[in-house]
């Protein structure tokens, strides 16, 4: 049986790793005159090509901008339209031996912070001052950029945030933006530090776990698919070691977006081990 488990964390983007599964499956699908197989692979070339041609995208993006120019009219609190995280993951590779690899994080954390404003204001975006006393910023921060960020690394919050913030006001869309800087530690901290969230998503993997309606053996077809979901439920993520996400168990998961198991990956993201390793 074709399984996708065994095409993740190859090496390949996203596209490919679909391209070849789906390939592998049709192949097989017509092999074994298996109908849903065969749709299933049909649906797949579906997928990929919304993956490849995104402008669906930038359609959503507009439709989006259009409630926040609603709310922005009936509520005056309303301020930011989109919250963007910079997230950096480090290899371990890259730091040598006898330096701390989350002071070493830190550091591009913060050499990063000092770019992003002159970066975006050349480019159409002004900051806006934090109106926070500079003694809570951390020195790593050169002193003109200060004024412009919320240090929650240096001042933590009392749950035991860490994040350095910036608000920008983009002068092209006319609305203000966030973003947040931080290490990929910080980040699993914020997203599934203290979660408890996910009781209901267990409940509901049980459930389907149970196969009470069709015995095995009677469909055959249907006994494939059902291996196929309980072969990926039992994906044991906390042992994937990629930069692209981190999972302390298959219910507690941070995806860089706060779904579980519904991310939508970048087409040419890698779901990859190669991730960790020196590249030329």
């Amino acid at each position: 049986m074709i399984l996708l488990n065994d095409y993740l964390f190859s090496g390949d983007t996203v596209l490919k790793i679909l391209h070849q599964y789906s390939s592998d499956l049709k192949a097989s699908a017509i092999k074994e005159h298996d109908p849903i197989d065969l749709a299933h692979s049909n649906f797949l070339i579906q997928i990929i090509e919304i993956l490849e041609h995104n402008d669906f995208l930038t359609s959503q993006s507009q439709r989006i901008k259009e409630f926040y120019k609603y709310m922005t009219h009936e509520y005056p609190c309303f301020r930011d339209l989109i919250a963007y995280r910079i997230v950096i993951s480090l290899p371990r590779c890259h730091v040598k031996e006898g330096e701390d690899y989350t002071e070493q994080e830190k550091k591009y954390l913060y050499e990063i912070a000092d770019v992003l404003r002159e970066f975006l204001e050349v480019r159409g975006f002004t900051a806006e001052l934090a109106g926070i006393p500079e003694e809570y910023c951390s020195d790593a921060l050169s002193e003109s950029n200060r004024p412009y960020y919320r240090d929650y690394i240096k001042k933590p919050r009392s749950s035991g945030y860490r994040s350095l913030h910036i608000t920008f006001y983009d002068n092209f869309a006319r609305c203000y933006t966030e973003l947040q800087l931080r290490t990929k530690d910080m980040d699993d901290y914020a997203e599934i530090g203290s979660a408890n969230h996910f009781n209901y998503e267990k409940h509901q993997e049980e459930s389907r776990s149970k196969r009470d309606i069709i015995p095995l053996g009677e469909c055959r077809y249907f006994d494939n698919a059902y291996e196929r979901l309980i072969k990926l439920q039992e994906l044991d993520l906390t042992a994937v070691n990629v930069n692209m996400f981190r999972a302390l168990s298959n219910h507690l998961i941070n995806d860089g977006c706060g779904l579980f198991r519904g991310r939508q990956i970048l087409p040419f993201e890698h779901l990859s081990r190669f991730q960790n390793d020196l590249i030329d």
